[in-house]
């Protein structure tokens, strides 16, 4: 009995290993394309790259929970695939143990796969400093919002 629930649980496994290292390759080739857009970011913004100033300037001002919202849609994607990573990594891992069939040689073997996917996660600290440079956009927005205020009186 406990020899078909082992195998049931092989199977299973199995199955779902294909998607989960099929959406570890999709983070990492993410990861590289938001590694790119926070570097050639931080080079425009020596120039003009204020994603946020240029949105109040092209949309108009409708208060700070609008330039928020905007920052917060921008940050949204990484955000996401830095929690999502460590997470798929531990499946992975789950997953790679069930296959291996209690053999411990392939269990660290496949631990490659599932440390990869935590690997990924790294991308935290672009999204942090994306967030200070967000934030410091909106408080100069509304600095200079409240001094545009003040001289119109």
């Amino acid at each position: 009995m406990i020899f078909l629930i082992e195998n049931f649980m092989y199977k299973v496994s199995n199955t779902f290993l294909f998607p989960v290292l099929l959406l570890i390759v999709g983070l990492f080739f993410y990861s590289l394309f938001e590694i790119g857009v926070f570097f050639m970011q931080a080079i425009k913004r020596k120039i003009s790259g204020y994603p946020i100033i240029n949105y109040e300037i092209k949309r108009g001002f409708y208060g700070i929970e609008d330039l928020e919202a905007f920052a917060f849609k921008k940050l949204q994607v990484s955000s996401l695939v830095t929690k999502i990573s460590p997470m798929l990594g531990l499946v992975a891992t789950m997953i790679l143990k069930a296959l291996s069939n209690r053999n411990i040689q392939r269990i660290s073997e496949n631990l490659i796969i599932a440390f990869a996917a935590v690997i990924f996660a790294l991308i935290y600290w672009i999204t942090i400093i994306r967030k200070g440079w967000y934030a410091k956009e909106i408080k100069d927005l509304l600095l200079l919002r409240g001094a545009k205020d003040e001289t119109s009186k």
